[in-house]
């Protein structure tokens, strides 16, 4: 991808620009290390200690300071300067600071190593006398418990004695929703997939009592498998000191703004911010087809009714949007767009001819390395002459022998099969004929359709039952997810879990692909051909074996197998930190073979 982002959670973006554009007039202009401006706190001050004037107008005395237990005077502890960390410095001999990515005068965020587990992590940190770090602690393990896997993971929040940090995930392979603007507007099958993606997290957070109020183009990231994600989940705010008494209306108008501004690459309101022009001061927040040619009409009306609910003018007489659930119903019920098939380089003579390519919505930049012309055919060489004399002759003979015998055996062949097939009667033990073309013809496999599924259990009653048609709906950002079990990763409490699938009718099953919701150690799936729904496990056969950290699994069978019903079996789940246990989901599954 372009220009790929470590992803890592940039809470100090505080560039004061609102969702509107406007500069946060709190905030002093002296820039941080990452171009963010300062928070603007002022320093502390005692009201007592302020100099008064005794009666004679001499200037007052400074009262001692009372003496600590080893008899140098208390220090107050919110003026105690931040301790100084560098690269390097450990948190709890556990998290190594790496990279320092933002630096305020309030806290710092870092890119880290977590010892212990071996991977890359995001930190916050902040003094833990600062007046906003119980707010942040609490923010970030009330955010925690959100297990929806389109926002960036609270993984630990600490405090000791000088500091308190918060510890998120790292997604390595994400890149900032700034970075795909700059290029200029998304695909309207990408806009589409994004507002759908963010409203509905968004809902889901909202109903848990949390709402972002920081929701911008540097806090939504898109991995490179099209799936976007939020950071900053209540954290962002609470670093920053931002409250709201209208947060649903505020994140459901942030979602509009980061819509209109992907459909048009232009920001809703007079400034320019994010790196996008603003919109004229006298056309006012117009319609983005009025903005840009060619916008989806659907897309334009989602914005606008998301962004009207402050009081602006909106393009229709239809009541806005005030909550992230209204937006994410409405996006639910219009059709959803396609992307455009892709396109195939064209076959000339002499080779492919150079097509542009551009993957994923990234365009890649020109070749300016000149195209050579194609190679011009060579003429074959000139056949050798007949041979002289009566070698030559008998040598015609010959050849023209074969051919004859050639012809034969052919016409007999076919006139044989035309009997044959045309009712002849011939003994059941008779030999088939052998194939003119001497190969045998293999049926290529192609995707089977999926009617039905239902959740399996061998024991126990069935995880989550109503979620697993989410498992082939053909959208990977929804999911069917077992029960939490507190032992792992191979599940004890039951043999396992599972989904079985309804093909319509016998078919021959070749491969099988399985998305799973959550990575780590260590996910085992089994896959199973069963004659029914309800088959004992037992009696069903077993097509093979997985075990993975990742986030997929990929099965092949060694020869096509017939059956109607497809078991996806799981006796081992992964960790889930933020949780303290062990589950596992299905996000989507896809099955080949032949149709019977």
């Amino acid at each position: 991808m372009a220009d790929r982002s470590t992803a890592a959670v940039d809470m100090a973006d505080g560039s004061g620009a609102t969702l509107n554009g406007a500069a946060d007039t709190d905030h002093t202009p002296e820039a941080n290390v990452d171009g963010s401006e300062q928070s603007g706190r002022e320093p502390h001050t005692d009201p007592e200690a302020a100099p008064r004037a005794d009666g004679d107008g001499s200037p007052p005395q400074e009262p001692p300071e009372p003496p600590g237990d080893d008899g140098e005077p208390e220090q107050d502890p919110t003026t105690r300067p931040a301790p100084e960390l560098h690269s390097g410095h450990k948190l709890a001999d556990r998290y190594r600071l790496e990279e320092c990515l933002t630096r305020s005068e309030d806290f710092s965020s870092w890119r880290a190593v977590d010892e212990m587990l071996r991977r890359a992590v995001g930190v916050h940190v902040l003094p833990s006398w600062h007046d906003r770090a119980k707010r942040v602690l609490a923010a970030a393990r009330s955010a925690a418990l959100v297990a929806d896997p389109r926002f960036v993971q609270v993984l630990d929040a600490v405090e000791d004695d000088e500091l308190c940090y918060v510890v998120h995930e790292w997604l390595p392979d994400a890149v900032e929703l700034t970075t795909l603007l700059a290029e200029g507007p998304l695909p309207p099958h990408q806009a589409d997939r994004m507002v759908r993606q963010l409203s509905d997290a968004m809902a889901t957070a909202h109903r848990e009592g949390l709402a972002h109020l920081m929701l911008t183009p540097h806090t939504v990231l898109c991995t490179e498998d099209g799936q976007f994600h939020v950071r900053g989940l209540a954290v962002a705010a609470a670093l920053h000191g931002r409250e709201s008494d209208q947060p649903a209306a505020e994140d459901t108008r942030a979602i509009g703004a980061l819509l209109y501004a992907a459909l048009t690459h232009r920001w809703p309101s007079p400034q320019d911010a994010y790196g996008l022009s603003g919109l004229p001061d006298d056309l006012g927040l117009v319609p983005p087809d009025q903005v840009r040619a060619g916008v989806h009409r659907g897309l334009a009306e989602l914005a606008m009714r998301a962004l009207v609910n402050d009081g602006a003018t909106a393009a229709s007489q239809e009541p806005p949007y005030v909550t992230p659930a209204e937006l994410a119903r409405a996006a639910a019920a219009t059709p959803k767009i396609r992307p455009p098939e892709p396109e195939f380089p064209d076959y000339e003579q002499g080779g492919y001819r150079a097509t542009a390519y551009r993957k994923g919505g990234y365009r890649q930049p020109p070749s300016r390395t000149p195209v050579a012309a194609p190679p011009q055919p060579v003429p074959p060489p000139p056949p050798p002459p007949a041979l002289p004399g009566r070698a030559g002759k008998a040598l015609k003979w010959i050849v023209a022998l074969l051919l004859t015998v050639a012809l034969g055996l052919g016409s007999w062949q076919i006139t044989e099969a035309l009997f044959n097939g045309g009712g002849g009667d011939r003994g059941d033990d008779a030999a088939p004929s052998p194939s003119t073309s001497g190969q045998s013809v293999t049926a290529k496999p192609v995707p089977l359709d999926v009617e039905g599924a239902e959740a399996y259990s061998a024991e126990d009653g069935p995880d989550n039952a109503e979620d697993v048609h989410l498992t082939h709906d053909g959208d990977p950002g929804s999911y069917w997810r077992t029960k939490y079990y507190l032992d792992g990763p191979e599940v004890k409490l039951v043999k396992g879990l599972g989904v079985v699938y309804d093909l319509g009718e016998e078919r021959k099953l070749s491969t099988a692909s399985v998305r799973l919701l959550y990575g780590g150690d260590h996910t085992t799936v089994h896959l199973y051909a069963a004659d029914s729904p309800s088959q004992l496990l037992s009696g069903m056969k077993k097509i093979g074996t997985k075990t993975t950290d990742g986030s997929s699994v990929e099965f092949s069978a060694a020869k096509p197998v017939s059956t109607r019903y497809v078991l996806v079996w799981m006796t081992a789940l992964p960790y889930r930190a933020p949780d303290n246990n062990y589950r596992q989901g299905i996000t989507e599954v896809s099955f080949t073979g032949l149709k019977q």
